[in-house]
């Protein structure tokens, strides 16, 4: 089991400060993290918590998992690695179209 933790269902007044103060009380946080958003600079209502052992990260899950947080009921648990994204959606396509002429309004003046 990982030690890396990821919490969600956070208020958006929490801090980082208080979040590893919660988890704190249940062995070392080497490292607690909350998600901004890049537009607002807000938090996302989630982070991630570093504990230094498995067995310290399995003590918070099960002690803090539901437990509340500035009045929201956290969810706790093992964070998955990040999966890695593809370039797919909206722009995804135009890149297989690299070079050309890129056909457009300069062919329209000549006549």
């Amino acid at each position: 089991m990982s030690s890396k933790l990821f919490v969600g269902n956070l208020s958006f007044k929490t801090t980082e400060n208080e979040l590893q103060d919660a988890f704190a009380a249940y062995g070392t946080v080497l490292e607690a993290n909350l998600m901004m958003d890049r537009a607002t600079g807000r938090p996302r209502g989630f982070g991630f918590i570093t504990m230094s052992t498995p067995e310290e990260a399995q003590a918070a899950i099960d002690a803090l998992s539901g437990s509340s947080l500035d009045g929201r009921a956290l969810t706790v648990n093992v964070a998955k690695p990040r999966e890695e994204r593809s370039g797919g959606g909206g722009g995804g396509g135009r890149r297989e179209y690299s070079g050309g002429s890129g056909g457009g309004g300069g062919g329209r003046n000549r006549y």
